[in-house]
């Protein structure tokens, strides 16, 4: 039952991470690497975006500092995840452990949405490791028809950004009384890119934070003078 329910929580995800990880094996292999690597890299990785750039980086034999350091600029969103990822209601260490290194921007944008403030546990894992499933899935069927597939396919790079878009809009639609953070965002992302283009994730993040800190500062004394 839990199964079914979670399927059916990460179908409109996987349809978009499917294509995305056939993209992914496909460059493994097309970078020089045996197909097993992308099955290597989805299941013990597990950080897209960041997948991707390893790739060249492994081919490089690039040292281990260097992608560290890259590891930690392209995943230090994760940071700011956790402070709302509902890993409270996830029982027991194994589950715990598996959840926090499933906790993907996908994952993320679905177990915080409104609809998900109630979802127990067991729920919230499995939509986890289908999710991973997908990416999985994905990767070895690309890695393996690679020779069919060519290296480059018109609109299938586009398949993360119409994914990410319609993760906002859901979320923009869970939360219609608050226009005001949308609106930061955008101006964080805006701001990040005119002053920091070189570290734009990072920097907008730091913005973003410190707007909504400000912003939860001033909504308290406004309550406490109230």
């Amino acid at each position: 039952m839990r199964t079914g329910v979670a399927l059916r929580d990460s179908a409109s995800v996987g349809i978009g991470l499917l294509p995305l990880g056939v993209a992914f094996g496909v460059v493994v292999t097309h970078a020089g690497l045996p197909w097993w690597c992308a099955v290597l890299f989805t299941s013990v990785i597990y950080a897209g975006s960041l997948e991707f750039l390893l790739v060249p980086l492994a081919v490089a034999m690039v040292p281990l500092a260097s992608i560290a350091m890259t590891a930690f600029l392209v995943n230090v969103r994760h940071v700011f995840y956790s402070l709302s990822f509902p890993l409270h209601r996830v029982d027991g260490r194994l589950a715990k452990a598996y959840s926090t290194f499933a906790m993907t921007d996908e994952a993320y944008a679905l177990t915080t949405a409104e609809k998900a403030r109630d979802w127990p546990g067991r729920r919230v894992v499995w939509l986890q490791v289908l999710l991973q499933l997908y990416w999985v899935l994905g990767a070895t069927v690309g890695a393996l028809l690679s020779t069919l597939i060519p290296s480059s396919i018109t609109g299938l790079d586009f398949a993360m950004t119409a994914l990410f878009t319609v993760l906002a809009l859901d979320a923009l639609r869970d939360q219609r009384g608050d226009l005001p953070t949308p609106v930061l965002a955008v101006f964080s992302a805006l701001m990040a890119r005119w002053l920091f283009p070189g570290q734009f994730l990072l920097a907008a993040f730091v913005v973003f934070t410190a707007g909504l800190s400000v912003r939860r500062v001033v909504s308290v004394r406004r309550n406490a003078d109230a």
